[in-house]
């Protein structure tokens, strides 16, 4: 193999804003030929991508795949809206998809894709695109005995919001299920819990929101003898904002989520979700 000098490695480094080690690679990959390598570079689309790293990469899309068993999430941004709602950019991530449904998310950047590598393919499409691309969240559920479900948001030719949910204790084949299954799916991506029951939330999360109900409520000048009872009221409060379970459903603000789910025996539980919203941690 062709000994590659750091100083090469800085020369295409100068010549086309590429990282360290897509220069080294290239120069290796090109028997240290300088202007092969400038070439390399461009065909991968990492020429100019250092120009590109400074900037902000939060727009983008996302896409949801459900097949069966195994479903995914996958998360790719870029700069503009413009961008995220073309065609090649929704092809992509359309592929994205299907690969971790297919091969799982464990190390996705280095899995083997289109010739390369995942890394090596979004650092291409953002040569192509010119806009800093970059992989965002990707989620995927695997089950053997559960119901899977998803739902995409749509806003501006592009997906906003993506949720997976998993039930359990019902049967998968049953119409009514997967019925039940999707509209939670919907109620999650518009209502945004955190957990699924008030048990998952974290001890101190709930004691640091009681604190601060306590102190509101004595602020308000409630007698202390009171404190404990208005306090329990206000936190019953707090978790019908966080837990899914306890949400009104949105489509009957009547019942609760968990209502729902008892229409389908009393097995039936959500076992997990996941919602990813673009803009947002």
């Amino acid at each position: 193999m062709t000994e590659i000098s750091a100083k090469d490695v800085a020369a295409l480094r100068k010549l086309t804003g590429a990282g360290m080690m897509d220069c080294k690679r290239a120069l290796e990959e090109t028997g240290g030929d300088l202007e092969a390598a400038k070439t390399w570079l461009r065909e991968k689309g990492i020429a100019g991508a250092a120009k590109r790293a400074g900037r902000e990469a939060d727009e983008g899309a996302i896409e949801v795949l459900v097949d069966g068993g195994v479903a995914a999430l996958v998360e790719l941004n870029c700069e503009t809206d413009f961008v995220a709602k073309g065609d090649v950019f929704k092809k992509a991530l359309d592929g994205l998809t299907r690969l971790v449904a297919a091969e799982g998310d464990d190390d996705l950047a280095a899995k083997p894709y289109e010739g390369g590598t995942v890394d090596e393919f979004v650092k291409g499409l953002s040569g192509t695109l010119g806009e800093k691309i970059q992989l965002g969240r990707v989620v995927r559920f695997e089950t053997a005995d559960g119901l899977l479900d998803g739902y995409k948001h749509v806003q501006n030719e592009r997906g906003v919001v993506g949720v997976l949910v998993e039930l359990g204790g019902v049967d998968p084949s049953d119409a009514r299920a997967r019925e039940v299954a999707h509209d939670i799916a919907l109620h999650i991506a518009s209502a945004a819990p955190r957990y699924v029951s008030r048990a998952d939330v974290p001890a101190d999360e709930v004691e640091r929101e009681r604190a601060v109900l306590e102190a509101q409520t004595r602020e308000e000048g409630k007698p202390e003898q009171a404190l404990p009872k208005i306090v329990e009221g206000k936190l019953n409060g707090f978790f019908k904002t966080v837990a899914l379970l306890e949400q009104p459903f949105v489509k009957d603000q009547k019942t609760t989520v968990a209502k729902l789910l008892e229409g389908l025996g009393g097995q039936a539980t959500v076992r997990r979700f996941a919602r990813v919203k673009i803009g947002e941690e």
